[in-house]
């Protein structure tokens, strides 16, 4: 491996130590801010967190293989690996927004609007896109379509916090009980694409996830 090549792998590694730090907090703060105030997206936002944290600690794995110099074959064998954890765990965050969502809608539980609520969803509004064109950018420069399945679950995590705040506003503002519930149902043809696409990838199918081409990463 060239040194520019060591040099980028490890600039991934460092990215995804961020992301996991930053999953942990925004994990922590989403579920325990939306059992408080009754919030389904919240969450959702929450179980979000932790499902994209068990994904950046595999990629922080496949990352840290690579850097130490790795065979082929074995980095080849974390990079399969990373792209089955990123899948299934979208699809499952998948499932369990439906459910909750129809659960929530069916006996008119609405969400309340909490300031720690408001503020994480801003906080990662703006900080998981910078990390999703990271991971991205780098996925493209080291040939890792699990790194660059995760940038996309980053931008999920990211559509998921601007649901969020705009489900709390509306809901602060015009009492309207089930928007908590229709704004998450919002996120699942996101969530559904990118997880579907990232367990095409780890069966080998080609050219599975068109929005990790060059034009669009």
């Amino acid at each position: 491996m060239s040194s520019h090549a060591v040099s980028v792998v490890k600039k991934g590694v460092n990215i995804e130590l961020v992301s996991v730090l930053w999953m942990v907090i925004e994990a922590a703060v989403a579920i325990g801010s939306g059992i408080i105030a009754h919030s389904l997206a919240l969450v959702a936002f929450g179980a979000d967190s932790i499902i994209e944290l068990i994904a950046g600690a595999v990629l922080l794995w496949r990352l840290t293989i690579e850097a130490r110099g790795a065979s082929l074959a074995r980095v080849n064998l974390a990079e399969k690996i990373s792209s089955w954890v990123v899948g299934i765990a979208l699809l499952l965050l998948a499932v369990y927004i439906v459910v909750a969502s129809i659960d929530k809608l069916w006996t008119h539980q609405g969400a309340e609007s909490t300031y720690v609520g408001i503020g994480l969803a801003i906080a990662s509004g703006i900080i998981m896109p910078i990390l999703s064109r990271l991971k991205k950018k780098i996925g493209v420069e080291i040939g890792s379509k699990a790194l660059r399945a995760d940038g996309a679950c980053s931008i999920v995590c990211a559509y998921m916090a601007w649901t969020v705040l705009a489900g709390v506003v509306l809901t602060a503002l015009f009492g309207w009980w089930w928007v908590d519930s229709i704004a998450a149902l919002a996120l699942v043809y996101f969530v559904v694409k990118e997880g579907w696409e990232a367990v095409q990838e780890a069966r080998g199918k080609e050219g599975a996830c068109g929005c990790c081409h060059d034009d669009c990463c």
